[in-house]
């Protein structure tokens, strides 16, 4: 199948800034492909090294970790030491993953759980796959494209151009893969989206981004109000999608990864607010199974500028 991309916007500060932009960008594929060239095993055992720096030198991401944790009555100094050490892992294991050819990317994927895959796109409708910040998921949608029906494989997957304009396109290219499709996180990629589960594709998404003003509403996540995105949720009642929750766990070891699929339990109605505590209900019981992998620093609570208070004050 020949990858249907979508051909780049131009670059942030592309212009005065390009010569800048284009040396950054060579020096990261320079330390990147440094980084493949090492067995997992030592990309982990580096990152975690990275992982406890990171806690080490910064207050505020150390407070937001540790308050994360806490909200979700997780705490514990086992769970809070090994949270520190797999941030630092999936950091570093992006580049290993971008940068290392498709066969030996699926060499470390457990392929127990892709009979499940595959049968969730022979119903003949559409799939949504939701993968939270949860293990690696980077490994994902690569697994899903390389092992999917080819006749239905494509994949059509969301995702938020980084704020560093050197960094994407690195992301681009070690993304992509024959039947992978990247959406950027705006009008235009919805609806790349909405043609691709028309047509009966698949669609990808990470449901625990906090969207812009506009695009969420407030939603209990792990007892605490979150600004959830009402995206995924409007997409699989408007094509009758079949939602799975999905995520890469990051064996020991560097011997890999295992897929974890979870077919959402919880039927969506249409409502905005019904079904995004649905969603966080089901993202908070897959955290829960592997809660030293989640991505506890990310700000998931934070108000997007415009965005009304939350009914309970966050």
């Amino acid at each position: 199948m020949r990858h249907r991309g979508v051909k780049p916007a131009p670059l942030p500060g592309a212009g005065r800034g390009a010569p800048f932009i284009a040396i950054s960008t060579l020096l990261l594929t320079l330390l990147f492909k440094l980084i493949a060239r090492l067995p997992l095993a030592a990309v982990h055992a580096v990152g975690a090294a990275a992982g406890w720096l990171a806690y080490a030198l910064s207050p505020t991401y150390r407070e937001r970790l540790r308050a994360n944790l806490a909200q979700a009555g997780l705490d514990d100094a086992a769970t809070r030491r090994a949270a520190i050490a797999e941030a630092g892992k999936q950091a570093l294991e992006s580049a290993w993953v971008w940068m290392r050819p498709p066969r030996d990317l699926l060499a470390k994927v457990d392929t127990a759980e892709l009979e499940r895959l595959k049968a969730v796109q022979v119903e003949g409708r559409p799939a949504l796959f939701l993968t939270p910040h949860l293990g690696c998921f980077e490994i994902v949608a690569k697994t899903y494209a390389l092992h999917a029906d080819p006749r239905t494989r494509a994949l059509t997957v969301l995702y938020r151009v980084p704020h560093k304009s050197a960094l994407r396109p690195l992301m681009e290219r070690g993304r992509t893969v024959p039947g992978l499709t990247l959406a950027p996180a705006d009008m235009r990629g919805v609806r790349l989206l909405m043609r691709a589960m028309k047509s009966g594709q698949a669609a990808g998404i990470l449901p625990d981004q906090v969207p812009s003003h506009g695009e969420g509403v407030w939603a209990p996540f792990f007892g605490r109000p979150a600004y959830t995105m009402t995206l995924p949720a409007r997409l699989a009642v408007a094509h009758s999608a079949i939602v799975v929750l999905v995520y890469g766990e990051r064996l020991p070891r560097g011997r890999g990864y295992r897929i974890h699929l979870a077919p959402l339990a919880e039927a969506l109605t249409g409502d905005a607010e019904h079904d995004a505590a649905v969603l966080n209900g089901a993202l908070e019981r897959l955290i829960r199974a592997c809660p030293a992998q989640y991505l506890w620093g990310y700000n998931r609570y934070k108000v997007p500028a415009g965005a009304p208070a939350p009914a309970i004050p966050a």
